[in-house]
């Protein structure tokens, strides 16, 4: 009688051994861990901004100074995640793990990007420079959630893997 095998059984591991200790060794973890949540209220701040001016007129300056800082914000967590992943996984974009995240990340980047030169350019209107970034803005939302899908994909494997105490404190946090 054969026995079989459960979907996580067949799975893949995110990380090898070698590679969670890169990873939680990595000063670029913690950089990631900052930068993150800090894209999320600027990102927050910026659609707030960008919302109003649609619905009133009011506050293109600040939106468009906020659509900018969120996008540097992008790129400062883009490069420094790109070196995050050459440390953890020997490549700096699309190693196996986070591939499908570094496709559709590639999208949000060009997405900002297009908000950017849209905005140096004044190829349109202000109006449609604010829709191009709504459009960033809906394509990094679902990258964010790829990649909290991720992390918490990380945390269980990790719990799974752990000696049987760590795995009860670690089941009893979340």
């Amino acid at each position: 009688m054969t026995q079989r095998q459960t979907p996580s059984a067949r799975r893949r591991p995110l990380y090898t051994p070698e590679q969670r200790r890169r990873r939680d060794e990595s000063p670029w973890t913690l950089v990631q861990g900052v930068l993150a949540p800090v894209q999320f209220v600027v990102f927050l701040i910026s659609l707030y901004l960008v919302l109003r001016f649609l619905s009133t007129g009011e506050g293109e300056f600040i939106a468009t100074i906020s659509i900018v800082v969120k996008t540097l914000t992008l790129y400062a967590i883009m490069v420094t995640g790109a070196i995050w992943e050459k440390e953890v996984f020997g490549r700096y974009l699309f190693a196996a793990t986070f591939f499908w995240e570094d496709v559709f990340s590639m999208l949000v980047l060009a997405l900002h990007t297009a908000y950017l030169v849209a905005l140096v350019t004044q190829a349109v209107d202000v109006r449609a420079q604010m829709l191009i970034a709504l459009a960033a803005y809906a394509t990094y939302v679902v990258n964010a959630a790829q990649f909290l899908i991720k992390l918490r994909a990380a945390r269980l494997e990790g719990a799974r893997q752990a000696p049987s105490s760590e795995r009860v404190l670690v089941e009893a946090t979340e």
